[in-house]
């Protein structure tokens, strides 16, 4: 019962994130009032991931994991800040892939979210943006851990291959968070109308034209990161993943549920 209550607390906040994102498409007579409301459904999912983590039986040595590694990735925010990147490039995301990856998806999806809340707190990224970018990192560690689990235990000692799916994921996930990211502003935006969001518009024209949106003032941004992924978890993967995996061993920190 604890573990399926557990796992229905994180559907419930991405569910709860998702309709945060798609709000203003789904009601647009109250587009204005979105920003509020949207702020207070992510507020109360985050909230459930707050209780959820102080009311699980979880280990003293996964919570110290967890909040040692989201310090660890902060501080690469804030280096990030301090000495910027090529266009979309941090280099947050490559730890939390692969944090993600080996103790899997309901670790990534903390790791992720407060991983965000923590560096935007000591780097001033604090704005409205803020709980869309919890929630969009969170969903990378959340399907991170989804490959792991998946992938883990086919692959054995196949670490090339292992390595080619990782650096793969990375890669494809630094387009699809700049393209969820701007999901949280677009409808709001004005310009070209083959480039913007008009209530009414069906559903394949509004695809079409966040397609050209995203073409003609993202895409470009988000190669850098992609690439930066990419990179990164080439350089780190081998030697991050036989580092968590013997410290998942040797100190049992179990965050999924048994299969």
């Amino acid at each position: 019962m604890r573990r399926a209550a557990s796992a229905a607390i994180y559907l419930l906040s991405s569910l709860l994130g998702a309709l945060a994102f798609l709000y203003p498409f789904l009601d647009p007579a109250h587009a204005v009032q979105a920003p509020i409301l949207t702020a207070g459904i992510a507020g109360l999912a985050l909230l459930a991931l707050v209780l959820e983590v102080q009311g699980r039986a979880l280990s003293a040595r996964t919570i110290a994991l967890l909040g040692v590694l989201v310090a660890i990735v902060s501080v690469l925010r804030f280096v990030e800040v301090a000495i910027p990147g090529p266009g979309g490039f941090t280099p947050m995301f490559a730890p939390l892939i692969l944090g993600g990856y080996v103790f899997g998806a309901r670790f990534g999806f903390l790791l992720g979210a407060f991983t965000l809340l923590v560096s935007a707190l000591i780097t001033g990224g604090v704005g409205p943006w803020l709980p869309y970018q919890m929630f969009a990192a969170g969903w990378m560690g959340l399907s991170a851990g989804g490959l792991g689990r998946l992938l883990g235990p086919s692959l054995g000692r196949r670490r090339r291959l292992e390595l080619t799916l990782l650096c793969a994921f990375g890669f494809g996930w630094g387009f699809l968070y700049g393209a969820i990211m701007n999901l949280y502003s677009w409808p709001f935006a004005a310009g070209p109308a083959e480039q913007y969001w008009t209530p009414g518009v069906g559903a394949g024209e509004t695809l079409a034209r966040y397609a050209a949106f995203y073409l003609a003032t993202s895409f470009w941004w988000d190669v850098a990161g992609a690439f930066g992924n990419l990179l990164l978890i080439l350089a780190l993967a081998p030697a991050l993943t036989r580092a968590f995996g013997r410290f998942r061993r040797r100190m049992r920190v179990e965050l999924e549920s048994a299969a």
